[in-house]
């Protein structure tokens, strides 16, 4: 499977000490054809580097922004601060706040499911479906979509006696059959997001469009054959720096000089990179009563 032929977008992270400079980054994701980007913040050096170029970006606030984004004030300040200066020259259509560190948040973890079997019921964990309605409101009401983190790497480390690692690998499987629909999936992915869509479908929603803002791995899912999975592949690069067990150290499909970790047929059009030290030092905001937060995304 190649990064070309997907046209999917890239997580740009910088948790390292040894990561090429972004006008270098600049110059490989050209050379990738890769035109979109998420940030895990709004580096200004990254956007200052990909002005006037075709790349879209979405930019994010660590969840150490999550209380201070109630404020609107606060949130306008951030906006004239970290966006305003560059929109103008660097296409920036998506703000995300926090990742993770509680579920009910954008992007979110597939940890809100409590149900992902077979896809046609899911179903969100019942503890959190009273803030999931506010926001799958507000997302019907500004046609904005629902993110969520998938990784079906991790259902198949943590069962591997029941998960095909074919069937995790898009490789050819005989893949399981959704007994109320009667569609057939051959990868985890699909099954995945379209337990999402059914999850949104049970709180009453059936026009919110769900994007996977971080996975391993662009036609549509079995159960929404029509609409194309936006996806950004985690990630650009491996980060010496990010806490936790080797694999979050190793996630990247390239090394910080620039030559591919796996081989994605795309070696020919890759310049070797030289290393440097890291550079690393809305569109329009809202925010919900709620300490969660969303986005607006013009994708």
């Amino acid at each position: 499977m190649s990064i070309r032929s997907l046209g999917v977008g890239i997580n740009y992270g910088q948790i390292a000490n040894n990561l090429p400079s972004p006008s270098r980054v600049a110059y490989l994701l050209g050379s990738l054809n890769i035109s979109r980007v998420k940030l895990y913040d709004a580096d200004p050096n990254v956007l200052t580097a990909f002005a006037n170029s075709d790349v879209e970006f979405v930019v994010g606030l660590g969840n150490e922004y999550l209380q201070k984004m109630t404020d609107p004030n606060q949130a306008q300040a951030w906006i004239q601060q970290h966006v305003q200066p560059y929109i103008s020259q660097t296409k920036i259509k998506c703000i995300t706040v926090g990742n993770e560190e509680i579920y009910v948040t954008t992007a979110h973890s597939t940890g809100i499911l409590g149900n992902s079997f077979p896809p046609s019921a899911g179903a969100f964990r019942q503890d959190l479906a009273v803030y999931l309605q506010s926001i799958l409101n507000f997302h019907a009401q500004t046609n904005s979509p629902f993110l969520i983190n998938a990784y079906p790497f991790f259902a198949y480390k943590d069962n591997p006696d029941q998960i095909s690692l074919s069937y995790v690998l898009f490789q050819p499987n005989p893949g399981t059959v959704d007994p109320i629909t009667n569609l057939h999936y051959d990868n985890m992915l699909y099954a995945q997001i379209d337990s999402v869509y059914s999850a949104i479908k049970a709180m009453g929603h059936t026009n919110i469009q769900v994007k996977v803002s971080e996975t391993e791995q662009n036609q549509g899912t079995p159960a929404k054959p029509s609409i194309p999975i936006d996806i950004f592949v985690f990630a650009l690069f491996n980060e010496d720096l990010k806490p936790g067990p080797t694999s979050e150290r190793n996630y990247g499909l390239y090394y910080p000089d620039g030559t591919p970790v796996y081989n994605i047929g795309l070696q020919g059009y890759l310049p070797r990179m030289d290393y440097s030290a890291s550079e690393k030092n809305v569109i329009f905001f809202f925010s919900f009563l709620l300490p969660v937060a969303f986005l607006i995304c013009t994708l």
